[in-house]
């Protein structure tokens, strides 16, 4: 610095010789100007001189000036010392200025102005900048963490010391301008609305001509959660019950969302990282499933829902049917409830606009093309497509059902069922003669109508009229007429064990009989044994009751039988106290003796039978001898002429039979003659002599 002092000296006296010498004898005019570069840069705490020399006037008045303010006036050659602040600032003899440890608020345009009387005012304009080294740069934002989606995010820098000269601020390496997005400040760089993309590497550089320092910093950009994806694995429409899957909630984000899934307002919490597993689903899980995906940092939150079908099958398979409406018109019903969705029913041959769900019925007018047509009603669900079959048909021939019974008063009850197969199920009227019955205290209809039960004492009441009954439906009718018969057997038989002692009775009755009981009856020996062994002979020759059966029996079983003795059984069916006619008598046992007058009978029929066959031979002689003797009889022939003149033969009178009241034997000539050989006169025939015959039995 002394050195410094020193050449400054020696050139303003140089200059100031030169000036001496010049000058003489010519024009003077003040001139004031740079003796080094008016632009002066300086590092705090150290000596800068503004160099400056003049000319034209010996000892001007200098004045310099920091900005618009005097620092310092002197008059160069004076020996009364400058008023400034001496540990700052030092004029030179030249009228330099000097600083000494220039202080970093020192920097500023100085100008100075020379002066002398009578020759006006000459300056010049100098340019100080102090400047520190830069040290310990750091970066900072604000506000801490970058958002998108806010209005502004500014980064800014700090340091321990330092005037800086030149900011650059670079992104990933390439430089930043003031544009709609960047704003450089004096010691920040303001980002405007910052998005994702700002997310990267910033650099800072800082320089002066003393020093420069790079610094970086990395910005992340928080964001999202976007706009969430939801996922069904496996991908499907819907899914069966007892079927798994897995629902997955993602969502693009800094830092990573977290999702959370709510159901029916419930959190479910076996997620994991926004993946939820439903194993073996049931109908009630199915609905719509809500995720909420949530930025931890930022707390932005999204949210997306997800329907889900678990559909279940309704049960069995769909059934139809067919119903009478006022016996007018039928009324064809589908039926396949339950199951998630219902199932949705139509039938496509009767009308192709009109559906149902679960239950379904279709109200048509009843025509003959109907009769026996099958009708199909499909049944449409998501998981099985089925169908049922339904045939609409009139009455078939059928044949009534009588049943009797005895009530618990006493009274017969006649129960006549009219069942005829139809679809839909017919409708049964009833009538007893000319009179429809209707439900009283003796007449009672069944609810369905297919039922007539007659109660009364008395069976006769039931034989007085026939009972009608006529079947119906939409489609047609069949009408049956029942004639009630009182207690009546038609048929019977009687099986034996091999050993004799055990027997059954079979029987059958009319099926329009009113039978309320039957009494198997017996004839023959008692079925026990007295005390000594022997049989009770009392009661053997006449008709008892061993067993008494309900209506419904047809079928006895009678033992212990002795297999040496002969038993007949009856059976006779009963209406109350009504007796019908026995059934066939069914003898079991060995043959009995003949009775008295079974003998009577053969010992009269023997003889008799003898003469029978004595005549009998007789008269088979008497043909046979009859047959020789007209065989040996000789035949002559008779003329025409003859024929015609002799026209009556006088009778010849047979001879009398003998003694013993035999006739004589017949004429076989006569007897053999033609009618025009009987007109001409035989040769008389004299018999031979009458003889006897007497035949020997």
């Amino acid at each position: 610095m002394k050195w410094l002092d020193q050449s400054e000296r020696f050139s303003a006296i140089f200059l100031m010789i030169i000036l001496i010498f010049t000058s003489q004898g010519a024009y003077c005019e003040l001139v004031v100007s740079p003796a080094g570069p008016t632009r002066v840069n300086a590092v705090a705490g150290s000596n800068v001189t503004l160099a400056v020399s003049f000319s034209g006037a010996p000892d001007p008045v200098v004045t310099w000036y920091m900005g618009k303010l005097p620092v310092v006036t002197w008059t160069i050659g004076s020996d009364t010392l400058p008023d400034i602040a001496r540990k700052v600032l030092r004029i030179e003899q030249s009228g330099s200025l000097t600083f000494l440890n220039v202080p970093l608020n020192y920097t500023n345009g100085y100008t100075i102005e020379m002066t002398k009387s009578g020759l006006g005012t000459a300056s010049t304009n100098f340019s100080l900048k102090v400047f520190e080294i830069i040290q310990n740069v750091t970066l900072s934002t604000q506000p801490e963490f970058a958002t998108e989606g806010t209005d502004l995010f500014t980064l800014e820098y700090g340091m321990l010391q330092g005037v800086v000269e030149q900011q650059i601020w670079l992104f990933n390496g390439r430089e930043i301008k003031n544009n709609s997005h960047y704003s450089v400040e004096q010691r920040s760089l303001v980002i405007l609305r910052p998005t994702r993309n700002d997310t990267g590497q910033y650099t800072l550089s800082l320089t002066n001509p003393f020093s420069s320092v790079t610094t970086h910093m990395n910005v992340t950009v928080l964001y999202g959660p976007d706009e969430p994806i939801l996922e069904a694995s496996p991908a499907k429409q819907f899914y069966v019950s007892n079927d798994s899957l897995s629902l997955s909630c993602q969502a693009d984000g800094f830092p990573r969302p977290t999702a959370e899934w709510f159901f029916n307002d419930q959190t479910l919490s076996d997620s994991h990282q926004g993946v939820l597993n439903l194993t073996n689903v049931r109908t009630s899980q199915g609905g719509v499933y809500n995720c909420m995906l949530q930025n931890e940092m930022t707390g932005a939150q999204r949210q997306k829902s997800i329907v889900l079908n678990i559909y279940e099958k309704p049960p069995g398979s769909p059934m139809c049917s067919v119903q009478s409406v006022n016996n007018i018109d039928l009324q064809y019903y589908c039926r396949w409830s339950g199951g998630t969705p219902q199932a949705q029913l139509f039938f496509p041959a009767l009308s192709d606009t009109s559906s149902g769900a679960g239950n379904f019925n279709l109200t048509v007018t009843a025509s003959d093309n109907l009769n026996g047509k099958t009708i199909t009603c499909m049944a449409d669900h998501p998981v099985e497509q089925n169908k049922c079959n339904i045939t609409a048909s009139s009455p078939m021939e059928f044949l009534p059902a009588v049943r009797t019974t005895v009530d618990s008063k006493g009274k017969i009850v006649v129960s006549i069922r009219c069942v005829s197969e139809a679809s839909p199920k017919a409708v049964v009227s009833w009538s007893r003669g000319s009179e429809d019955i209707i439900n009283g205290t003796m007449n009672q209809i069944s609810n369905n109508t297919t039922q007539l039960m007659i109660r009364d004492y008395n069976v006769s009441i039931f034989l007085l009229k026939n009972y009608t009954c006529i079947c119906h439906n939409p489609l047609g009718s069949q009408r049956r007429e029942i004639h009630l018969r009182g207690p009546t057997i038609s048929d019977s038989s009687l099986f034996s064990n091999q050993n004799g002692t055990v027997i059954t009775l079979t029987w059958e009755v009319p099926p329009t009989s009113i039978v309320t009981g039957f009494d198997i009856q017996m004839k023959g020996p008692p079925l026990s044994r007295n005390r000594n062994g022997n049989q009770t002979k009392s009661s053997s020759n006449r008709y008892r009751t061993i067993q008494k059966k309900p209506g419904s029996a047809r079928s006895a079983d009678i033992f212990v039988l002795d297999p040496k003795s002969t038993y007949r059984f009856r059976v006779i069916p009963r209406a109350r106290m009504t007796e019908g006619e026995p059934s066939e008598v069914h003898r079991t046992g060995p043959g009995e003796g003949l009775s008295g007058p079974a003998i009577a009978g053969i010992a009269a029929g023997i003889p008799c039978s003898l003469l029978f066959l004595l005549l009998l031979c007789s008269l088979i002689y008497f043909c046979i001898y009859c047959n020789k003797n007209k065989n040996r009889q000789t035949r002559y022939p008779v003329s025409r002429a003859v024929e015609k003149t002799i026209t009556t033969q006088p009778d010849v009178t047979p001879h009398n039979l003998l003694t013993g009241g035999l006739k004589s034997p017949p004429d076989y000539n006569r007897l053999h003659q033609t009618p025009s050989e009987r007109s001409v006169a035989l040769p008389t025939f004299v018999p031979p002599p009458p003889f006897r015959v007497a035949t020997t039995v």
